[in-house]
């Protein structure tokens, strides 16, 4: 795969003193950030510019934000849902329905913390996330509710290439189910929402519609010459996710990686993945998430692995 591509939902923290960041995460931006490590999808020349500030040529990137490391998990609270662009349909009513059903994921990693979303499967603490978020996860992860409240959590396993993973919180109960809808019935401009928490900021809620189906990610930047700005080999990008996704102009960005992408009547269509972005490295309208259909099929099989 490309290295174009990054992962929407995963906020890798660092300390304030490292370079600028490669990313521009949606202002305010109380401090520098820098990722330490990135979930790269799709490769272009144009990446390695983008990263270090340089101009022109467009990424396909996977979102893994990064926020000072003196913004702990604790400093990320219990922040009221914020919608922004609202459209038509009440999506007010859609976050307070979904809201509970979405946590915030942080992972601890040799090379720092990172911070992404995931969608509540079941009552006991069953989650459902990117499998680049908990990726490198040193011991247990931490998973905080739309209230504040936070649980342990182990990783039950992954499937890197279809970039999906499963928690499970330890000691929980009564935890409110997110309801799933179904994918093979999504169409074009169908109004949809994004919960999660780009940047760290938790209970983010953003709207928009479904630009496309079926988006082969692998068509996406692939015009673009292949070139890690990590220096990774190509095997290693060719290790990549893999998937046929849902296209959305819902805002995502970096810390929205494993929530959920939702329809008007507050089903889970789609989890958030990665999206395709200009040099800045921040949202353009060109999101991407898997499908639910097909994410359950890997829960499914990782629980019998």
């Amino acid at each position: 795969m490309d290295e174009n591509r990054q992962n929407p939902l995963f906020t890798p923290q660092q300390h304030e003193q490292h370079a600028a960041p490669p990313f521009h995460p949606a202002p305010p931006a109380p401090a520098a950030r820098k990722p330490k490590r990135l979930a790269v999808l799709v490769s272009a020349a144009a990446v390695a510019a983008a990263l270090v500030g340089g101009v022109g040529g467009a990424t396909l990137v996977g979102l893994t934000d990064q926020a000072p490391a003196s913004s702990g998990t604790s400093a990320l609270g219990t922040a009221t849902g914020q919608t922004v662009s609202n459209s038509g349909s009440d999506v007010s009513s859609v976050a307070q329905q979904v809201l509970p059903s979405v946590v915030q994921v942080n992972t601890t990693t040799r090379e720092g913390e990172a911070i992404g979303s995931g969608v509540i499967l079941s009552s006991d603490g069953k989650i459902l996330t990117n499998a680049h978020v908990v990726e490198g996860a040193t011991g247990d992860v931490t998973i905080t509710l739309s209230d504040g409240t936070k649980y342990q959590a182990s990783v039950l396993g992954s499937d890197t290439k279809a970039d999906i993973a499963v928690l499970q919180a330890k000691n929980a109960s009564g935890l409110t189910a997110a309801k799933l809808g179904d994918s093979s019935q999504v169409r074009v401009g169908a109004e949809v929402v994004a919960i999660g928490s780009p940047a760290g900021l938790q209970n983010t809620v953003t709207s928009g519609i479904v630009s496309a189906v079926g988006r082969e990610l692998s068509d996406v930047g692939r015009q673009e010459q292949p070139q890690s700005p990590f220096g990774r080999t190509s095997s290693q990008q060719q290790q990549g996710p893999s998937y046929t996704a849902i296209q959305t102009d819902a805002s995502i960005n970096q810390g929205n990686s494993g929530g959920p992408l939702v329809n008007a009547n507050g089903q889970v269509i789609g989890i958030n993945s990665s999206i395709y972005s200009p040099s800045s490295g921040g949202s353009v309208g060109i999101g991407f998430a898997i499908p639910i259909n097909d994410a359950i099929k890997i829960v499914e099989q990782i629980e019998q692995s």
